[in-house]
């Protein structure tokens, strides 16, 4: 179970997604609570180490999203909403992943279908923490993650229902809106290792820069 802690904004919240087991760590560049500037960011992604560092991004400019990768050296860039297959080729490059954030209405959920290496199926409202028809999703193939409506109580329930690959987590592991509980977000990834261990029979990687 790949587990993807997003919103952090601390070199502490690293330490703690780090520490946790997470496999990947999310900074917000879009107008959120969670927001952090380029600067902020280039030194968390030094924090996370061999961790995968991704940068969330929702209605910037493509040109505006390749200079903030550049400058801060994530990994991982994750296009939210409504982005079309051009943005996807345009920042299609060997220096990170690229990664397709949608609701689970929306149409094409292929992963791959724009050029992604993975896929996040989330609620309707990017961050509203709104949990969702996880079985919906139940049939969707290949390198995809779960979002929306996840905490450390209902992990292990969502990820089964809708056989996912993955869980991407924000507003459940948090005290308030944008300030991260270190201590919800090892619950969480406890609870997300255990839910594989259960379902598979077989121990969880300890990381991995794709889901497993």
């Amino acid at each position: 179970m790949f587990v993807k802690v997003c919103g952090l904004r601390t070199s502490a919240d690293v330490d703690a997604a780090v520490s946790s087991g997470a496999d990947a760590v999310g900074f917000v560049f879009a107008a959120s609570p969670r927001q952090v500037d380029p600067a902020t960011a280039g030194a968390l992604v030094a924090v996370a180490g061999a961790t995968l560092t991704v940068g969330v991004f929702l209605g910037q400019p493509v040109d505006e999203v390749r200079a903030i990768a550049e400058a801060t050296g994530l990994g991982a860039v994750q296009l939210h909403g409504a982005y079309p297959k051009d943005a996807f080729t345009a920042l299609a490059d060997p220096r990170w992943q690229l990664i397709r954030a949608v609701p689970y209405s929306a149409p094409d959920l292929r992963v791959g279908a724009y050029g992604d290496d993975l896929l996040i199926v989330d609620a309707p409202k990017a961050g509203s923490g709104e949990s969702w028809d996880y079985a919906s999703v139940a049939g969707l193939d290949g390198q995809w993650l779960l979002a929306g409506g996840l905490t450390p109580a209902s992990v292990a329930s969502a990820a089964a229902t809708a056989r996912a690959r993955g869980v991407d987590v924000s507003s459940g592991v948090e005290s308030s809106r944008g300030v991260k509980d270190h201590a919800l977000i090892a619950d969480f990834v406890a609870a997300a290792r255990a839910a594989a261990v259960l379902s598979s029979g077989r121990q969880p990687p300890g990381t991995a820069s794709k889901p497993t």
